[in-house]
């Protein structure tokens, strides 16, 4: 966009066009399959499985990491270098691959015990994808 900063990873807009249709994620934890967290103290590996946990919960829906139009990054730490860490590993995942707008946040502490990363995010289902309507559990 002109008389803006080139950014990072992401773009300074994403636009969508009416009619698509859009899904919008809860914020992904670093949880396994069975509900452990994995990599206690360790956000880098934190920021994997939430990556992980996110493209499979979007590929449920008829999505992909690659059809995140926007998203959340929140990284719980006293140090902006976590923030910088995580944001590495977001940047190379398939979530930047697309027009996809971002915010990456330094927060106090998340929900679960020990918990230093979660991302929220908003997808379009292309056409084909899945057509189920409402939550997912």
């Amino acid at each position: 966009m002109p008389g803006l900063f080139p950014p990072p990873g992401y773009a300074h807009a994403a636009v969508v066009e009416a009619g698509e249709r859009l899904v919008f994620m809860a914020g992904a934890v670093p949880l396994d399959a069975e509900g452990v967290l994995v990599g206690p103290g360790d956000a880098v590996a934190q920021a994997r499985q939430v990556l992980a946990n996110l493209g499979e919960a979007l590929v449920a829906v008829g999505s992909g990491l690659r059809h995140v139009v926007a998203s959340t990054v929140y990284v719980a730490g006293p140090e902006r270098a976590d923030l910088v860490r995580v944001w590495e590993v977001v940047r190379a995942s398939g979530l930047s691959d697309g027009p996809h707008t971002s915010t990456l946040l330094g927060v106090a502490f998340l929900g679960y015990t020990g918990q230093l990363v979660e991302i929220t995010a908003t997808a379009v289902v292309p056409e084909g994808g899945a057509r189920a309507v409402g939550a997912l559990g």
